[in-house]
């Protein structure tokens, strides 16, 4: 196993933080210094800032149905986090983001070689939403949100356009949207792109996992084949890297 993957197992940080601690010279293989891309065989010991390492044999994947007001983030001197308000016994780390005004569908684990990889733009895999928003939809909303939307790009601090994606009016003021991207913030500047507010967003669905019934607040551990679609992913993900 490589060495970043091999910390990330162990529930100390994601694949990418676990290389900059390496680069800094804080992880050692058998009492000599770890390189980058350095393989992990059976009985070598590593040590992180001095403290020897057992990766986690049986990783947590949960979903929770996300209230609004609770804020995706590991700080937890951030008030309403979601690592105290799941209050779970594993160190646990969120799968991509849900804003705090939203609710919904969000995944966490105790695997971080997955964390912030397997949800990234470039893998193109289907997010599902529920939309309410202020004023009444028509066909040239929906077109025009099916196309792709010029938004500001914050990031790169220059415009780009959203990926065409699937739109569908559920009612009056209520459609569906299905994205392979995650942009900030996307479907709300998505909408005030069109004059309209969004009141209400709710994710539904991540590839095959969705809420099933699942009351707001509440979580259940993934089952064996969301597991196994969500471990499908991650592979797929470390050959594009290669």
């Amino acid at each position: 196993m490589r060495i970043n993957n091999y910390i990330s197992s162990a529930g100390i940080c994601s694949r990418r933080q676990a290389d900059e601690l390496i680069i800094q010279g804080r992880v050692r293989i058998n009492g000599k210094k770890a390189e980058i891309g350095q393989d992990v065989n059976p009985g070598d010991k590593v040590e992180v800032n001095g403290e020897y390492l057992k990766p986690v044999k049986d990783f947590v994947y949960i979903v929770l149905n996300k209230p609004v007001g609770i804020t995706c983030t590991t700080e937890r001197h951030i008030k309403g986090n979601i690592i105290d308000f799941i209050n779970h016994p594993e160190r646990i780390f969120p799968i991509g983001r849900l804003d705090k005004e939203s609710e919904g569908l969000i995944l966490l684990t105790s695997d971080g070689s997955i964390v912030n990889e397997i949800l990234m733009d470039k893998n193109k895999y289907e997010k599902e939403y529920i939309v309410s928003v202020n004023n009444e939809i028509t066909s040239a909303f929906i077109e025009g949100m099916s196309k792709g939307v010029r938004i500001f790009n914050p990031v790169k601090n220059t415009y780009t356009r959203t990926n065409r994606c699937k739109v569908v009016k559920i009612d009056s003021h209520i459609f569906k949207i299905i994205l392979t991207q995650g942009l900030n913030r996307q479907i709300r500047r998505m909408c005030s792109n069109f004059g309209y507010e969004v009141i209400k967003l709710k994710r539904i669905r991540i590839m095959n996992i969705d809420l099933r019934n699942l009351p707001v607040g509440k979580w259940r551990n993934l089952t064996k084949e969301e597991v196994k679609s969500l471990l499908a992913a991650k592979k797929a993900d470390t050959r594009s890297d290669k």
